[in-house]
C-alpha cells in the first residue's frame, strides 16, 4: 500500500466519521464540530498479540476480525515505534529458549511517548525459577540494547513482574508536562498524540472558569491533572481501585495540591450530592461535599453512557464538559441534557482510526 493511497483511506475514513458525528448532533443545533486528527501510523501505545508456535519456529498472530482466520504479524503499523522496534527482537531472543516459549500464548505491550515499555507474557503453564532466570536475561539484553524495558509473566493465579508493572507516561498538553502512571491492564488513553490534542481541547473549553470541578469516571486523573489549574479546587470520583491509586501517584508526582480523589461510583456520588445516603469512606478523607462550590462538572462515562440519576444530577451544574466513546449513548443522554443545556463547543477526535469508533467532546452550557 502506498503513502498516498494510505493518505486517501484515511481522510475517507475520517470524513465518514465527521459526516455520521454531524449527523447525531444536528438534532441539538450544535455548532462547527471541531476536528482532530490522528496520525496515520504508529498511533497506538497499546498492542495485544497471540503467539503461534509451528516446529522451531515461533512468531505473532492476529484474528481477521470478519473471517476469524489468524494471519501472521511481524510488523503492526497502527502500533506505536517502539512497539515495532522491540517486536523483532523480543521474539528473537524467546525462540530458542524453551523456559521462555514453552505454552507461551500471547504478548501484551504497553508503551509511551516517553520512551518506556512493558512487555507481559501470558502463558498456559506454572511460571518456575528457571523461567525467573530467563526472564531477567531477557530483561537485561533488550535493556543493553537501548529500551527502557519492564517485563512480566503471567499463568493462572500467577503474576511475575520485572520490576514494575506500569509506565510513566508523559503528555505536553498547553504548555505544561503532566506525568502520569499507567498500569498494566488498566485503563489507559490508546493513541498517545490523540490524547494530547483531547487535553488541550478541554483545557481551553474551561480556560477562566470561576469556582471549582467536579468530575465523575476519573480513572487514572488522566483529566483532572491537566484541568486543575483552571479551577480553585477539583472533587474527582472513580471506582476502580488501581485507577485510584495511580490517581493519588500522578497528583504527588505532579506536585499538583488542589486535586482531591474520592473511590465512588457516579450512582454513589449522586447518592451522597443529593442527601439520600451517607459514605464513610468521604468522612475518612475529610471530604465535606458542602465545602466545595462546582459549577463546572466534567464526565467520561462508559459505552454505557450516563445512567438516568447521573444524567438529572448533573443538569444541576451550570457547564458540564462531556467525553465520549460512544456517540450513540452520548446522543441519549443529550436529549435530557438539552432541555437545560445547549452546545458551546463540539470536538471529533480520532482515536481509533480505520475503525467504526469515534470519541467525542461537547462543551454545554446553561441555556
Amino acid at each position: 500500500m502506498t503513502k498516498a493511497h494510505t493518505a486517501v483511506d484515511y481522510d475517507t475514513q475520517l470524513a465518514e466519521k465527521v459526516q455520521r458525528l454531524n449527523a447525531q448532533l444536528a438534532p441539538f443545533h450544535a455548532p462547527e464540530l471541531e476536528i482532530f486528527r490522528s496520525p496515520e501510523t504508529h498511533y497506538r501505545m497499546r498492542a495485544e498479540f497471540r503467539v503461534w508456535h509451528e516446529g522451531d519456529d515461533l512468531y505473532y498472530i492476529m484474528f481477521d476480525p470478519a473471517t476469524k482466520q489468524k494471519y501472521r504479524v511481524d510488523t503492526f503499523p497502527a502500533a506505536s515505534r517502539l512497539i515495532n522496534d522491540l517486536m523483532p527482537l523480543l521474539m528473537e531472543a524467546i525462540k530458542p529458549n524453551d523456559a521462555l516459549r514453552r505454552k507461551l500464548f500471547q504478548v501484551d505491550f504497553l508503551s509511551t511517548l516517553s520512551g518506556e515499555i512493558l512487555v507481559s507474557l501470558l502463558y498456559h503453564r506454572q511460571l518456575d525459577e528457571e523461567w525467573d532466570s530467563a526472564a531477567q536475561a531477557l530483561k537485561q539484553r533488550l535493556n543493553d540494547e537501548g529500551f527502557n524495558l519492564n517485563l512480566i509473566g503471567r499463568a493462572r493465579k500467577q503474576k511475575k513482574v520485572l520490576d514494575r508493572d506500569y509506565v510513566l507516561e508523559k503528555l505536553n498538553a498547553d504548555g505544561q508536562t503532566l506525568i502520569y502512571q499507567q498500569i498494566e491492564n488498566s485503563f489507559t488513553q490508546p493513541n498517545g498524540p490523540v490524547a494530547e490534542k483531547m487535553l488541550e481541547w478541554a483545557i481551553d473549553c474551561t480556560r477562566d472558569s470561576q469556582g471549582d470541578l467536579l468530575e465523575l469516571y476519573c480513572g487514572n486523573g488522566n483529566f483532572s491533572l491537566a484541568l486543575a489549574k483552571n479551577f480553585r479546587r477539583v472533587l474527582a470520583t472513580e471506582l476502580a481501585k488501581p485507577s485510584v491509586q495511580s490517581a493519588q501517584y500522578n497528583i504527588a508526582a505532579n506536585n499538583i495540591d488542589n486535586v482531591q480523589i474520592i473511590r465512588m461510583s457516579a450512582e454513589e456520588f449522586t447518592q451522597a450530592i443529593n442527601g439520600e445516603r451517607e459514605f464513610r469512606r468521604l468522612k475518612d478523607q475529610g471530604v465535606t461535599l458542602s465545602d466545595y462550590q462546582c459549577n463546572t462538572i466534567f464526565v467520561d462515562p462508559p459505552r454505557a453512557g450516563m445512567d438516568d440519576e447521573t444524567c438529572k444530577m448533573v443538569q444541576g451544574y451550570d457547564r458540564i464538559l462531556y467525553i465520549s466513546c460512544n456517540p450513540e449513548t452520548l446522543v441519549e443522554n443529550l436529549e435530557r441534557l438539552s432541555q437545560t443545556h445547549r452546545i458551546s463547543r463540539c470536538a471529533l477526535f480520532d482515536q481509533f482510526p480505520f475503525t467504526h469508533h469515534t470519541e467525542a467532546g461537547v462543551w454545554l452550557e446553561r441555556k
